[in-house]
């Protein structure tokens, strides 16, 4: 089994429902190492980056309200992100959060345990968490710059920006 990085979203409805704690107390379970975290108000251009392969869906709209968190108002409108890092951490995270669709998922799972679907037909899964290696990739770098991660998992480079010397993802 490889090391790998993904990144898991505690999303807006978790975080309303006050369900950061029991989350993180399943993932515990995984041994895997937090190497970054943050909370992140999600812009539009974010949640668009980050929900790009789902733009011709007719719910892309609402699915970008809600990871930004707009259908619930302040102080929910944000995501708790976490990169974690294990051996064959894509497929073990991905079977203690359950499938997307939270009536459908593992009872034990936590979108089983804690996600529902409202009556507007809206799936409040609580988590996301990446699908696979490149998607990993994608969204780890979208949503971390280099110093926010505390070990090397990717390559970086040095760059200057207005004189001013940054670290950037390669």
């Amino acid at each position: 089994m490889a090391t790998e990085q993904l990144l898991i979203l505690i999303k807006p409805d978790g975080v309303r429902r006050s369900l950061v704690g029991n989350i993180l107390d399943k993932l515990s379970q995984l041994r895997m190492a937090i190497i970054g975290a943050k909370v992140v108000k999600v812009s539009r251009k974010l949640a668009e980056m980050h929900y790009y392969q789902l733009k011709n869906k007719p719910f892309f709209d609402e699915l970008l309200d809600y990871i930004q968190g707009k259908v619930y108002g302040e102080p929910y409108d944000r995501v708790l992100a976490f990169v974690y890092q294990g051996e064959d951490a894509i497929a073990r995270t991905r079977k203690v959060i359950g499938i997307t669709n939270p009536e459908e998922a593992d009872p034990l799972s936590i979108r089983g345990a804690y996600g529902r679907i409202t009556t507007k037909g809206m799936y409040e899964n609580v988590v996301h968490c990446s699908s696979d290696l490149l998607e990993a990739e994608r969204e780890v770098k979208l949503w971390f710059r280099p110093q926010e991660i505390i070990k090397d998992v990717y390559a970086t480079k040095k760059i200057v920006v207005d004189k001013e010397e940054k670290i950037v993802w390669d």
